[in-house]
């Protein structure tokens, strides 16, 4: 009686060409595609039309060549790896003028793209001048420039107006509209979902709305189809007394006389520990976790619930993008920590 961990490829699969039908797409497959699994979200992404993906590691990246010859496959940090780039013909960012005065040599054959800092202030060119600097050398081959937004998923915060301009301006400064970027990109999933695609851009970058979870919660569920099922099963029950334990430490301590119903999955398995404060499912039906350790979790039950029956923890009624807005953790947090090796991967749809 595994726990398992069901993926909605129907469902991926149309979220994916929905958008992509009304703007370019580069897919964001980082940390194995969200936790989805690469080749999974590679292969129904490449059906739905997308063919440009980027990841933040080199090691998907060449995996991704592998796949096909017919994408176009962007690196977001940047790599002292040259000759691995070259031979899989993976573009880069451009992460500093620092970094280019340094290796500007190096990079003859591999296509950068220059990454402006912006709020995010992670990576970057500070300044447009520097920007226009390596433009204006044309030691390298630039085929595109970027940017991430901060704050576009907080939608009472002023700051996303700020980067917004910021960028948008700094475009202007370098006159990007007439330099024929293969690829101008600055929007993450919540910035393409308040403004739609910015003029002059060519791709929007989306992550977590390819993946099943809404990048802020003011948006309707069907915005984005919640694509996992997280569930295990009921493998005994147990009647305690009031003050009496169960689990190690007393993990858990009758209030009152209850049944308690022990499941087969616990952190170990990715559940976060903040998951365990809100109710689980089982026929229907919500029931509060009472503990979770490492394998095991203990949930306070009724007389309606029986060994074998199934748990869910998610589903489309238990939202990852829901326990985000109730600060269980992000999205892709929630999603990343399932473990791939101790659940049950089912596809399904």
């Amino acid at each position: 009686m595994t726990a398992r961990l069901q993926i909605n490829k129907k469902r991926l699969y149309e979220q994916a060409a929905r958008i992509q039908n009304n703007v370019n797409i580069l897919a964001v497959v980082k940390n194995n595609a969200y936790n989805i699994g690469l080749d999974l979200a590679f292969d129904t992404f490449f059906q739905a039309g997308i063919r440009a993906f980027a990841t933040t590691s080199l090691i998907e990246a060449v995996k991704l060549r592998k796949k096909s010859d017919k994408i176009y496959i962007f690196l977001m940090n940047p790599s002292t790896e040259f000759e691995t780039l070259r031979n899989n013909n993976i573009a880069m960012t451009l992460p500093s003028l620092t970094f280019y005065e340094t290796y500007k040599n190096d990079l003859k054959g591999i296509e950068v793209h220059l990454e402006y800092k912006n709020l995010l202030r992670r990576s970057g060119f500070d300044y447009a001048a520097e920007m226009q600097k390596v433009l204006e050398e044309n030691a390298v081959t630039v085929s595109g420039v970027w940017t991430h937004f901060a704050y576009a998923d907080e939608i009472n915060s002023p700051e996303y107006e700020v980067e917004k301009q910021n960028w948008l301006t700094m475009l202007d400064t370098i006159h990007a509209s007439e330099r024929n970027f293969r690829f101008i990109h600055a929007q993450n999933s919540a910035s393409y979902m308040r403004d739609g695609i910015f003029p002059s851009h060519t791709h929007a970058r989306l992550g977590i709305l390819l993946y099943g979870s809404r990048p802020y919660h003011e948006l309707a569920p069907d915005t984005a189809p919640s694509v996992i099922t997280l569930c295990t099963n009921v493998i005994q029950t147990l009647e305690l007394k009031q003050g009496e334990s169960s689990g190690y430490s007393s993990a858990f301590i009758a209030e009152n006389d209850c049944k308690i119903a022990i499941c087969d999955i616990g952190y170990g398995d990715g559940v976060l520990r903040t998951r365990a404060k809100y109710d689980v499912m089982i026929h229907g039906k919500r029931y509060p976790i009472g503990a979770l350790m490492m394998s095991h979790m203990l949930i306070t039950v009724d007389q309606d619930v029986t060994t074998g029956d199934t748990v869910y923890l998610y589903n489309d009624s238990l939202r990852v993008d829901d326990y985000t807005h109730l600060g269980v953790g992000a999205n892709s947090e929630q999603m990343s920590a399932l473990n791939h090796y101790s659940l049950r991967l089912e596809i399904t749809g």
